[in-house]
């Protein structure tokens, strides 16, 4: 058997493999096209208004406390091909790193192309166990006026862009926030700066 014969019978695997590997660059080129074209943005957060109705320690604990608080929580999806969908969320607030509501949970929300949305949960009910550092440091913030709260929002999220839907994502909000609060005021209360909301998905 010549050399050339050898050569021609080999050509078909070679056209096989050269042909399966074309399609596979091809193939992997069309999924970045397709992800740069519709990778979404994150959804930006931010807190519009506050209202504290109750913060107080009168239990048989003395480090508990019990709070009754309303946030105005503004969502922006910026994105003009993808819708988000939201589920499994839940909110609370803290203060120095220590949670002062029990955790709220929300119902689930989808969120239009482009488009912006606001909530408005109440916080808080029953007491929560938190440090002596904690209700001290309360005692004193609203004395002089002023609180620092984070509030949380935890959930997971997916994206709808056309056909394609991606898989679940797990979203950690955290928004920072001063607000001008005196023991024995209830009710809104103005927020001081402007408050900032970091997304981690």
């Amino acid at each position: 058997m010549s050399g050339d014969d050898k050569g021609r019978r080999a050509s078909p695997g070679r056209l096989l493999v050269t042909s399966l590997l074309s399609f596979l660059l091809l193939a992997g080129i069309t999924a970045l096209v397709v992800y740069l074209v519709y990778r979404p943005s994150k959804p930006r957060f931010t807190v519009s208004a506050a209202a504290i109705y109750d913060i107080s320690n009168a239990s048989s604990q003395a480090n508990a406390v019990s709070t009754s608080m309303q946030f105005t929580l503004v969502i922006r999806n910026p994105n003009d091909r993808a819708s988000v969908f939201y589920d499994h969320l839940s909110a609370y607030v803290s203060y120095r790193n220590q949670p002062i509501t029990p955790p709220a949970a929300l119902p689930p929300m989808f969120q239009e192309k482009d488009s912006t949305v606001a909530i408005s949960p109440v916080l808080g009910g029953g007491f929560v166990p938190i440090s002596g550092d904690v209700t001290a440091g309360l005692a004193t913030d609203q004395a002089y006026g002023v609180v620092g709260l984070r509030l949380v929002l935890l959930g997971r999220l997916r994206y709808k862009s056309g056909p394609f839907r991606s898989n679940w994502y797990g979203m950690y909000v955290r928004c920072d926030m001063l607000t001008g609060f005196r023991k024995g005021v209830t009710g809104p209360v103005p927020l001081l700066g402007e408050p900032e909301c970091k997304v981690d998905t």
